[in-house]
């Protein structure tokens, strides 16, 4: 089993100012903790290209894709820095950091649709799944696992694919994308009531939502994904998986109030890996949404993708 991990310096060049959660620092975390441990000689490293405009648009609308590939090289030239909502900022170096974050999800589907690796993970910032077809929000620009998926079913050829959510924060920017299309599923558990504050009436039949109350364990949500995810998933006969990998669910993160530890994300991957084994010939992309301690986010980051590597 072979298992890339997609990443580029330009993506730590993103930095939304002193003391914002979504840092530069959550991906040398990671990168320091992979080292450490050895995790990382197992792992095929290859360098995030740059995303297309047409890749954008199949998840994004045009007009938006133009508006703010514009504003952000503006700022680049300008080297200016510009709050676009209260969480969501953008200095000179967003421009190529959301352009590496959206190429490498593209580059990792290719990879694994032509067989070069059996899996993969994309350690990329900014994230993406709040970003809507049309909205920055939430730390996210492009919406980086729908634009994945969309690429998977509109130039890859393939049928039907599943889109998997197991950040804290409800998943809205990936629902408002993929609502309505049959030939997406999309699976999520957050916490509710949480940021953005919407999910707990899903807006379309291909959304299975499972909101769960602060303070849960991972033991109830391993029990609510055995018993909705899985027999949902298997119904559906995917051809490829996409996670959307947040790790803010942690007990030790301060941004929300879930009780999720390493083992619990490890039991996770083994569940939707079997998943893929069964219906997708093992294909299966993840790619960094939330996760903000830096500790327990990179070990949470080593437990998943030792179950993606098999080691």
């Amino acid at each position: 089993m072979s298992t890339a991990i997609y990443t580029h310096s330009d993506c730590q060049g993103h930095d939304m100012g002193e003391g914002h959660p979504e840092c530069p620092q959550r991906l040398a975390a990671i990168q320091d903790h992979l080292r450490a441990t050895g995790l990382d000689m197992a792992l095929l490293w290859r360098d995030a290209p740059l995303v297309t405009t047409q890749a954008l648009e199949r998840a994004h609308s045009a007009r938006h894709v133009q508006e703010l590939t514009a504003l952000l090289q503006a700022l680049e030239a300008r080297e200016e820095t510009r709050a676009l909502d209260p969480d969501t900022a953008a200095c000179p170096h967003t421009a190529a950091a959301v352009a590496r974050a959206a190429g490498a999800a593209v580059a990792a589907t290719d990879a694994v649709i032509d067989g070069e690796v059996s899996n993969a993970f994309c350690s990329v910032r900014p994230p993406g799944h709040h970003a809507t077809r049309s909205e920055v929000m939430g730390f996210c620009f492009f919406n980086n696992v729908a634009v994945a998926a969309r690429h998977a079913l509109d130039v890859r050829g393939l049928q039907r694919v599943a889109i998997i959510d197991f950040d804290v924060h409800h998943g809205n920017g990936t629902e408002d994308i993929v609502a309505g299309d049959d030939r997406i599923l999309m699976c999520s558990f957050f916490q509710h009531p949480l940021y953005p504050y919407s999910g707990a009436v899903p807006t379309g039949d291909n959304l299975l939502n499972l909101p769960v109350a602060p303070y849960t364990r991972g033991p109830a949500v391993r029990d609510l994904i055995e018993q909705h995810w899985i027999p949902r998933l298997d119904a559906f006969k995917p051809e490829m998986l996409f996670i959307s990998a947040g790790f803010d669910a942690h007990r030790e993160d301060g941004l929300a109030q879930l009780g999720l530890v390493e083992a619990d994300y490890a039991w996770i991957t083994e569940r939707l890996m079997q998943v893929a084994q069964r219906h997708c010939a093992g294909r299966l992309v993840s790619c960094l949404e939330g996760g903000y301690n830096l500790s327990a986010l990179a070990r949470s980051v080593a437990a998943h993708l030792r179950v993606l590597a098999g080691v």
